[in-house]
């Protein structure tokens, strides 16, 4: 296989400021906001290097086409500083909810957790420690 099955990820919000504030927010991270092609996306930092591990996305604002909701994908997002409770401990004041504690996955994948955002996502985090 040459590359991850995974290339790009979108998520739903029906509110842009109030997603992009709380991503910002658990992830220490600045999400550009932008207009394209008729849809409001909010981009997540991405390295510039195509041979960089991972994955970009973008939060996305398009009522017609996206809805923000629980039982659908799980995405996982990588962990900034490569310990999920790190920004767990931050959803909860920046408007979300935990829903899975920090736990191991296995000791060669890492540990996991998991949060609904303040959109009605459900996401995961991962981390190798």
């Amino acid at each position: 296989m040459k590359a991850n099955m995974l290339c790009w990820f979108e998520i739903p919000v029906s509110n842009m400021e109030r997603a992009v504030k709380f991503y910002e927010t658990v992830f220490n991270i600045k999400i550009t906001v932008q207009e394209f092609c008729g849809t409001q996306m909010g981009w997540f930092p991405a390295s510039e290097d195509k041979d960089a591990a991972g994955a970009g996305g973008s939060l996305i604002y398009n009522p017609k086409h996206y809805s923000p909701g629980t039982n659908g994908v799980l995405i996982y997002l990588s962990s900034q500083v490569d310990d999920v409770s790190v920004e767990l401990n931050k959803v909860e004041a920046a408007g979300g909810k935990p829903i899975v504690e920090k736990m191991q996955i296995t000791e060669e994948i890492g540990y996991m957790a998991a949060f609904i955002d303040t959109e009605g996502n459900r996401i995961a985090i991962h981390s190798k420690n």
